[in-house]
């Protein structure tokens, strides 16, 4: 269905409904009833209404994205990267070195 089509049911839809509704406000039954399934009628072609807009919506765009000069892309220049690592500039090299001939007072004190 067409999208007019649509807004032209909803129109006569909502008309009938309003009518409707001024009745069942006065106390006619029949009148309730008509307006419960019209609202779910109207529902149903709200959500139609919905997807058809969206729809030509989407068509719209894509119209206008066709009709636009695509740019050719520029080529990418090609860039050197350089190597970074990482330093340890907090770290200091201790004053004191480990040897492997440790004096014999260092050893008494460590198995104390």
């Amino acid at each position: 269905m067409a999208i007019k089509d649509t807004i032209k049911k909803m129109h006569t839809l909502l008309n009938q409904l309003s009518k409707d509704l001024i009745k069942a406000e006065k106390g006619n039954k029949a009148a309730a009833q008509r307006t419960r399934t019209g609202s779910i009628k109207f529902g149903k072609i709200a959500k139609q209404y919905r997807k058809e807009s969206v729809q030509a919506h989407k068509n719209a765009n894509k119209k206008k994205a066709s009709s636009r000069k695509r740019k050719k892309p520029m080529p990418k220049k090609a860039t050197s990267k350089k190597k970074t690592y990482a330093t340890r500039s907090s770290h200091k090299p201790s004053s004191r070195r480990k040897t492997k001939w440790a004096s014999s007072s260092s050893q008494h004190r460590r198995r104390a």
